[in-house]
């Protein structure tokens, strides 16, 4: 089978009506109590707490962790004055598909990373401006 590891995917299939963090936090392997480190890139993992934007999400959909592989914490973008959260766009995230049996019955459920953290529409580039003559 071609298809390895994770499933590349863009910001705007995983969340269309955008995104806002609550916070970020390293992630701990939970035997050594040491950073957890990223497979493919050797990088510490951080957990970004996301909640996404679209008002039809609910239970843990609604709610979900983003794991970003850095040297450093992800810096988050600024807040906006007025809300209690932080709109963010991921870049070059990733799912990962896994079998959740931890509940009454196994269920699949989704890992979500990302290779960086910016603010909404950063980055994108500008139409030209055409001359009004």
């Amino acid at each position: 089978m071609a298809i390895q590891g994770a499933l590349p995917v863009s910001f705007g299939t995983v969340f269309p009506a955008g995104a806002f963090a609550l916070g970020v936090e390293a992630i701990t392997d939970f035997e050594t109590k040491k950073p957890q480190m990223d497979k493919d890139t050797g990088l510490p993992l951080w957990a970004v707490d996301v909640i996404d934007a679209d008002p039809e999400a609910r239970g843990k959909a609604k709610s979900v962790k983003v794991k970003v592989a850095a040297n450093v914490c992800p810096t988050l973008p600024d807040e906006v004055p007025g809300l209690p959260f932080r709109p963010i766009e991921f870049e070059a995230m990733a799912v990962m598909p896994y079998v959740d049996d931890s509940g009454r019955r196994p269920r699949v459920a989704y890992s979500l990373r990302a290779r960086g953290v910016k603010t909404p529409g950063a980055g994108r580039a500008k139409a030209p401006v055409k001359d009004a003559a």
